[in-house]
C-alpha cells in the first residue's frame, strides 16, 4: 500500500518561491514514474509535471515550464516540487499521485494548499 502525502504549500506573494514535497509510505518510490497535480476553484484537477522512476526524464505543463523543477530523492523516499516565480493563476491544491498526466486514479490524498496572493 503505497501512500503520498503532500507538504510545503502556503501563502506567497506574487514572484515568491515554495518548495513542495511529496513523501511515501508503505512502498518505495523506486519503481514509480511520480507526477504532481493542481486543482484550482472550480477548475478540474490538471497536470504540472512528471518524473521518471530514476529521476532521469521530467516533463513540465507549458504553464509552469520554465519556472517549476521537478526531483527526486529515492533514498528519501521523497519528490519536490520547486516552485519558482509564482503567479497569481498557480494558486490551487497541490497532489502528488503515482500518474502522470492522467486523472485516472482514484486515491489522492489531501494535498498541499498553495495561493499566490499579495
Amino acid at each position: 500500500q503505497l501512500q503520498l502525502v503532500e507538504s510545503g504549500g502556503g501563502l506567497v506573494q506574487p514572484g515568491g518561491s515554495l518548495r513542495l514535497s511529496c513523501a511515501a509510505s508503505g512502498r518505495t518510490l523506486d519503481y514509480y514514474a511520480i507526477g504532481w497535480f493542481r486543482q484550482a476553484p472550480g477548475k478540474e484537477r490538471e497536470g504540472v509535471s512528471c518524473i521518471s522512476s530514476s529521476g532521469a526524464s521530467t516533463g513540465y505543463a507549458d504553464a509552469v515550464k520554465g519556472r517549476f523543477t521537478i526531483s527526486r530523492d529515492n533514498a528519501k523516499n521523497t519528490v519536490y516540487l520547486q516552485m519558482n516565480s509564482l503567479k497569481p493563476e498557480d494558486t490551487a491544491v497541490y497532489y502528488c499521485a503515482p500518474r502522470c498526466w492522467t486523472n485516472r486514479y482514484d486515491y489522492w490524498g489531501q494535498g498541499t494548499q498553495v495561493t499566490v496572493s499579495s
